[in-house]
């Protein structure tokens, strides 16, 4: 088939009805095709939770470090950040469907490679360089399949389908440490395997539902494309380094510094581009500005408390992974019922009403959560974690579907590029920040009750810091090793120092429900228009237009 024009094929917002005819004929089909971007995506959200069950296994068997396993996680991260906005583009000059599919196969060779690392010197580079081809996999197919089903639903109806997206493959990160504790007790090589079952059924759905896939005859940014992946790599990676480097570094700093230098360097750059990588001019839509700023400070508290709730159950309630996953659920449990809620409202009353209620439950369940910590107790917990959940499930599909609706200067897999890369930006700066919160507070409580019980000034500093260090995310059921009183004192220490832990994590979780107090006051500047059907249809104006 030929290739349409800027403006008329089916990555643009001219075609984001459901009669747009498909490769073989016919209307897309809906549901299908809803069921195989889940399918595809579903394997990126379960990644980001799944490696981090299967760590010591991995670290044994491999030989390696735990600076060396950290990189494992972060290759794929950083790459996953450094491509969003470019695999975003690739899916509207190639076709939407097209660059899923390919960023599938990308994504689940890798993760074969992944699981197929062999033994020995070449062990610390096989699995992070495959790490890190399985990133831009899924910066491909991210966004490519939020387009999709973006494409096949009509306005009316897409806030339903995308709360749908949004609460499934949200919830599905919950399932990547109880998944990961049952694959690891057979290989932990099974974590990456489990992909490429999932991936066929994507790939078959996808196949079979006759999903458009016109692409737009505009040449790629290459410079653009570039400047991005450099200022984002860069930023992020200073970002996930500053707990190991320390915030006095100079090396964080130069890469964070340089990495937003060069991000503003690129947004000079692509206003002055013809066909730039992003068309910056949608920021010109208030409307627009007020999704993305939600969801920047909604993803500082949605990503980083898979980390710090799994974490805190596993030291402080001395919980197995598998009971950290649990734990998990009561906060998924409100999330994924209130996302179907959010994207009614939305569908009825536009994406105002949803943000405003998200965002001030989620500060409030966040709020009343952190106070409930220091109870070490689950059941006291439950009722906060669904109510935190609730509140980022009401406002995520509004945000993202609204902004994307916008989409009328730009298309629709660039704008789902530039949410996603806010909404992965946002998850590294919540990571770095609530990691440094957590690592000071808990050497400043461990070394407070050790000096009590005993231990020197200076020694029980170098103890406090070993143990804030070790956290890992493991249970730490074993307890301390060594002899002597020193070690002792630590050993009966244990109880109090799971207390110390739970404490600091409250700073922690204080400090999401912050940023989701900020989110509420940025969503009050929304104007509360929506868009229709017949302005989502609009033609985009022309570069130059």
């Amino acid at each position: 088939m030929g290739r349409d024009t800027p403006g008329e094929g089916a990555s643009g917002p001219a075609s984001s009805g459901t009669g747009t005819a498909g490769r073989r004929g016919g209307p897309p089909h809906q549901g299908l095709a809803l069921a195989a971007m889940l399918f595809a995506v579903s394997m990126t959200f379960i990644d980001q939770t799944i490696v981090a069950i299967a760590a010591p296994d991995i670290i044994d068997e491999l030989g390696l470090t735990s600076s060396q396993m950290q990189w494992v996680v972060n290759a794929y991260l950083l790459t996953l950040a450094a491509f969003f906005a470019l695999g975003g583009r690739l899916s509207d000059i190639f076709g939407h469907r097209r660059v899923m599919l390919i960023g599938t196969l990308v994504f689940v060779i890798a993760s074969a490679l992944c699981g197929a690392v062999p033994s020995g010197d070449v062990a610390q580079a096989w699995l992070i360089g495959f790490r890190a081809v399985q990133g831009v996999g899924a910066a491909l197919m991210f966004p490519a399949a939020l387009a999709v089903v973006i494409a096949v639903f009509p306005v009316e109806r897409r806030g339903r389908a995308l709360a749908l997206f949004f609460g499934v493959s949200g919830a599905l990160t919950a399932i990547g440490p109880l998944l990961g504790g049952w694959l690891t007790a057979w290989t932990w090589r099974a974590i990456f395997w489990v992909n490429v079952p999932v991936a066929v059924i994507a790939i078959v759905l996808a196949l079979l539902a006759r999903i458009p896939d016109r692409a737009r005859r505009e040449p790629l940014d290459l410079p653009g494309a570039v400047l991005v992946a450099v200022g984002m790599g860069l930023t992020v990676l200073g970002l996930q380094q500053a707990s190991t480097w320390g915030w006095g570094s100079v090396a964080t700093w130069v890469c964070i510094a340089g990495g937003l230098l060069v991000l503003a360097v690129f947004c000079r750059f692509e206003l002055r581009a013809r066909f730039p990588l992003i068309k910056l001019r949608v920021f010109r839509d208030l409307a627009f500005r007020v999704d993305n700023a939600v969801l920047f400070f909604a993803m500082m508290a949605f990503v980083p408390v898979f980390f710090f709730a799994s974490v805190y159950a596993q030291v402080s309630l001395s919980a197995s992974p598998n009971q950290a996953a649990l734990y998990l659920l009561y906060f998924f449990i409100g999330f994924g019922l209130a996302s179907q809620w959010g994207g009614r409202i939305l569908d009825k009353r536009g994406a105002r009403p949803a943000m405003k209620l998200g965002t001030a439950l989620g500060a409030v369940g966040f709020a009343l959560w952190a106070g409930k910590l220091t109870t070490l107790s689950m059941h006291d917990q439950w009722l906060y974690a669904a109510m935190a959940g609730a509140g980022i499930g009401l406002l995520l599909a509004p945000a993202s579907t609204d902004a994307v609706n916008r989409a009328i200067d730009a298309s629709y897999g660039e704008v789902t590029g530039i949410t996603q890369t806010v909404r992965n930006f946002a998850a590294s700066i919540g990571l770095a920040v609530y990691g440094t919160m957590l690592t000071h507070t808990t050497i400043t409580k461990v070394d407070g009750t050790l000096r009590d019980k005993g231990v020197p000034d200076g020694e029980s500093h170098g103890i406090a810091e070993s143990v804030a260090q070790s956290v890992t995310g493991q249970a730490d059921s074993r307890g301390p090793t060594g002899s002597g009183s020193v070690a002792d004192t630590v050993r009966e220490s244990m109880p109090a120092i799971r207390m110390d832990f739970a404490e600091a994590n409250q700073w922690v979780f204080y400090g999401m429900a912050i940023a989701l107090g900020i989110a509420f006051l940025v969503s009050l500047r929304h104007p509360g228009t929506r868009v229709t059907e017949e302005a989502a249809t609009r033609p985009p104006v022309k570069p130059g237009g």
